[in-house]
C-alpha cells in the first residue's frame, strides 16, 4: 500500500519555516484560533475543578461518556450513537478501511478533501467522482451523482459545507441523496465539519436522518484543531461495533485532557460559532470588495459556507507560481494542483480572524503590481 505526498500539507508546513517568513496565513481552513487560556476563560468553578481532577489514563474507545452525551445533544441524537474519533480524519480512514472490498467503489466529490482520494486509491478502492463546477456556481448535480452509483458502491460522500468551494446542498437536496442510497444499501455518508457555519440558508445537521452517516469534528467550525477530536454519527449498531473495533486498532482511545477540553467547549459552543460567524462576516465583505476591484486577474463564486472559498485565475494559468510569488510577499494561499484544478487557488477567511483585513490589503498590493509589470 502506498500514500501519494501529501501535497496539501506540504504546502501549508511553510508558513512554519519560510524565508522570508509568511506574515499573513490564508491557507488554513480553520476559523480564529483559540487560546488555551481563553478556553478555559469559559469554565467555571466547578467545571475548572473537574479538569485539574481528571486521571490521566486511557479513555473507552467509544469516547467518555460525557463527551458522547454533548456531542448528542449537539446533534439531536442518542448517545450510544456516538463514536468519537481522533479527527474526522481518523473517521474517514476508518469508513475508507472498511469499504474496501474486491470489486469496491466509493463515489466523491471533486474538488474535495485530498486525503479521501489518496485513502481510497491505498485501499485499492475504484473512484467515481461527481464535479463541483464554477460555472453552475459549484452546485452539486444530484442526477450525475445518481449515474454514478451501482450494485458495487460502498458509499457516497457529500462535504457540506464544501472544501474547497464553500457550496452548499439544501435540505431538499441532502434528503433526496439520501434516500436514494437508503433505498439501495448504500452508505450515505454526510461530512460536516463546517456546519453550521453558512453565509446565506442553512442546511440542518444531517443527523436527523435515520441511514445517514455524519462525520464532524472540533477542528473547523469549533476552531479547535489541536484538540484532534472528531465524531462519527451512526445509528446503525453493526457498524457502531465496526468502528469502535477499527478505532481500538488504529489510535485505541482518544486523549483524556482534549476530551475533556471539548466537553467545556461544547458547554460553549454558541460563543465559539458566535465568534466565527462574525468574524467570516466581516472578512468576507473585504472579498467582496477585493473580487470586484481585481476581476480582471482573478474571479470567484462566493462561498455560500464554511470558511474557504475556491476562486480562480481569470486567464486561466496554472496558480502555484502565483501562490509561490505571493508567499514571497508574506502570504500564503494554497494552489490549486493540490485539489487537482492548476488554475484554481483556496484562501481560508476565517483563521487569521481580525488580522484579515491587512493580510487582503497585501493581496492587492501585490496585484497591483502584478497589473503594472504587465503592462511595463
Amino acid at each position: 500500500m502506498k500514500l501519494p505526498p501529501a501535497l496539501l500539507d506540504q504546502w501549508i508546513e511553510q508558513k512554519y519555516t519560510a524565508d522570508p517568513p509568511i506574515e499573513y496565513d490564508l491557507a488554513s481552513s480553520t476559523g480564529p484560533v483559540w487560546t488555551l487560556r481563553e478556553l478555559l476563560a469559559l469554565a467555571q468553578g466547578e467545571e475548572m475543578e473537574s479538569l485539574l481532577d481528571a486521571p490521566v489514563s486511557y479513555t473507552s474507545a467509544a469516547g467518555t461518556p460525557a463527551l458522547r452525551t454533548a456531542i448528542a445533544e449537539l446533534e439531536g441524537v442518542e448517545a450510544e450513537e456516538v463514536q468519537v474519533v481522533t479527527g474526522a480524519s481518523e473517521a474517514l480512514l476508518i469508513l475508507f478501511f472498511l469499504a474496501a472490498e474486491p470489486g469496491a467503489n466509493v463515489v466523491l466529490p471533486n474538488p474535495g478533501f485530498p486525503p479521501n482520494t489518496a485513502l481510497a486509491e491505498a485501499f485499492g478502492i475504484a473512484i467515481r467522482r461527481y464535479t463541483l463546477r464554477p460555472e453552475e456556481q459549484f452546485r452539486v448535480d444530484l442526477d450525475e451523482i445518481r449515474r454514478l452509483v451501482d450494485r458495487d458502491t460502498r458509499l457516497l460522500l457529500v462535504n457540506c459545507p464544501h472544501n474547497p468551494t464553500g457550496a452548499v446542498l439544501s435540505d431538499e437536496e441532502i434528503e433526496s441523496l439520501h434516500d436514494f442510497c437508503a433505498e439501495r444499501r448504500i452508505q450515505f455518508v454526510s461530512d460536516q465539519v463546517y456546519h453550521p457555519i453558512y453565509h446565506g440558508a442553512e442546511t440542518r445537521s444531517a443527523a436527523r436522518l435515520p441511514h445517514a452517516t455524519v462525520i464532524s469534528d472540533f477542528s473547523k467550525a469549533l476552531c479547535l484543531s489541536g484538540l484532534r477530536i472528531g465524531w462519527m454519527v451512526e445509528r446503525d449498531p453493526v457498524r457502531r461495533e465496526k468502528y469502535r473495533s477499527a478505532r481500538t486498532y488504529f489510535t485505541i482511545t482518544g486523549n483524556v485532557l482534549g476530551e475533556r477540553l471539548a466537553c467545556l467547549a461544547l458547554e460553549h459552543a454558541e460563543e465559539i460559532y458566535g465568534r466565527v460567524r462574525r468574524v467570516t462576516h466581516a472578512n468576507l465583505a473585504v472579498l467582496d470588495q477585493l473580487f470586484a476591484q481585481h476581476r480582471d486577474s482573478i474571479r470567484w463564486v462566493r462561498p455560500r459556507g464554511g470558511l474557504t472559498a475556491f476562486p480562480w485565475l481569470a486567464d486561466g494559468s496554472d496558480s502555484r507560481e502565483f501562490c509561490r510569488r505571493l508567499a514571497k510577499a508574506g502570504v500564503l494561499m494554497v494552489p490549486g494542483d493540490c485539489f487537482d484544478l492548476p488554475s484554481h487557488f483556496r484562501i481560508g477567511f476565517a483563521a487569521s480572524g481580525e488580522r484579515f483585513q491587512p493580510a487582503v490589503e497585501r493581496v492587492a498590493e501585490f496585484l497591483n503590481a502584478e497589473a503594472r509589470q504587465l503592462r511595463v
